[in-house]
């Protein structure tokens, strides 16, 4: 049932006995019971109910400046979870000065969704998540390849490597996906993903 998207099972309902369709003389009083509470309870499936499946979504990670790590769930039963997401906004601030942001859940939805591509569930290794506007200045002091207006500062945008995957084939993935920006960093080995306009470079 999960497969079957709400429009083809809509239409399956109208098509079926529930599309107000007479039943015929010779079914029983219980068999025309049995269709109603049948009908009424695929009726029932609006796109939000069947979006409700207890589908959650995990990430591993371990940062390469500050060697910890981090294994979170955060995404449950339809909803973004909290508490996870603040171990998020810890794990991923600024560690050159400890600066938090709330980091955006779609970044994350990115990199598990280049994950089911992958069919890799490893750690990524993480070089940089969110900046503070102080580190992307100095950042820009040192290199013209630092944006002033990053997205790393709106806590939209990291730069990852997965264990077990060449980042050619990330990058390749992560446009495949079209979800945001995706940068190619070959000499320093990872990429960057964001949840900007989509582009490349």
């Amino acid at each position: 049932m999960d497969n079957i998207p709400y429009e083809k099972l809509h239409f399956r309902v109208q098509a079926s006995l529930c599309d107000n369709q007479p039943l015929s003389s010779q079914v029983s009083a219980m068999t025309r019971a049995r269709v109603v509470v049948f009908c009424i309870g695929l009726l029932a499936l609006t796109p939000a109910a069947i979006g409700s499946t207890g589908e959650s979504r995990s990430l591993k990670f371990y940062h390469t400046h500050t060697h910890e790590t981090l294994e979170v769930t955060y995404y449950r039963d339809g909803d973004y979870q909290p508490e996870s997401l603040a171990e998020l906004y810890d794990f991923l601030s600024d560690w050159r000065n400890g600066h938090q942001h709330p980091i955006d859940p779609g970044v994350m939805d990115i990199l598990w969704e280049i994950q089911q591509v992958a069919g890799n569930h490893n750690a990524y290794e993480v070089i940089s998540a969110y900046r503070s506007p102080e580190t992307n200045e100095l950042l820009r002091a040192r290199s013209s390849g630092v944006a002033k207006k990053s997205q790393h500062i709106l806590g939209k945008a990291i730069d990852v490597r997965l264990r077990g995957v060449k980042t050619e084939k990330l990058r390749d993935i992560a446009l495949e996906l079209k979800l945001g920006g995706v940068g190619y960093y070959q000499q320093s080995d990872f990429v960057h993903v964001d949840t900007g306009r989509v582009r490349r470079w």
